[in-house]
């Protein structure tokens, strides 16, 4: 219940901006005027969430979420490196939305230590690069964040840039993937260089030898 109630409430604007009807939890409220007025769609990824029915947790609604077996977690665990998901969101939005070009508005990892950023960065650029070579209309890519940022309700406890900062100086701690990402755009590619050097534990998945 909890994943359809947000479902539906994320949806509500660009449904509404492409078919001039905003569906909502309350109700369906029309707006004409906005119809065909979206440029493009931004969508924001991070993990995949899979949820199981479970009879012993009523407090959810008798259902349970857990990551895919075998995957990076964050250092919360509210989030892993899935970049399958990332491939799949962009299918998604290419069915959902024909006729927009697609921007890839937020993607990122918690990971104070640096632990798994990299490979997560070279694994999902991949994946948009497998998107790109379907004729998906990606045209744009941001990663969350430059620089840690205060979470909502979590505040510094989750370390999301590719930046480290210091609350109490305001400096600003290198990370090893600020200079992966640095040589994805200066390339506007993803080599195997790049991972050999940056992500090495990626290298074989991401460009098999045989």
């Amino acid at each position: 219940m909890r994943n359809i109630r947000f479902k539906a409430i994320n949806l509500a604007f660009p449904s509404a901006i492409s078919t001039g009807v905003l569906r909502s939890p309350i109700g369906r409220i029309q707006v004409p005027e906005a119809k065909g007025t979206q440029d493009f769609f931004g969508l924001n990824y991070y993990s995949v969430d899979t949820v199981a029915f479970d009879l012993h947790n009523s407090a959810e609604l008798f259902s349970r979420s857990f990551f895919p077996k075998g995957t990076d977690l964050a250092d919360a665990g509210m989030n892993s490196n899935t970049p399958a998901g990332f491939l799949w969101a962009l299918k998604w939005a290419v069915k959902s939305y024909p006729n927009l070009p697609i921007i890839v508005t937020e993607n990122g990892i918690e990971d104070s230590t640096d632990r798994i950023r990299p490979r997560y960065l070279a694994q999902h650029v991949h994946a948009m690069w497998r998107a790109v070579n379907f004729n998906w209309p990606v045209k744009g890519y941001y990663h969350w964040s430059l620089v840690d940022n205060f979470e909502w309700e979590r505040g510094w406890s989750q370390r999301f840039g590719l930046w480290g900062l210091d609350v109490n100086t305001q400096a600003r701690i290198r990370r090893p993937s600020v200079d992966l990402y640095a040589a994805i755009c200066r390339e506007n590619g993803l080599s195997s260089d790049m991972v050999a050097k940056y992500a090495p534990e990626a290298l074989e998945v991401l460009f098999p030898s045989k």
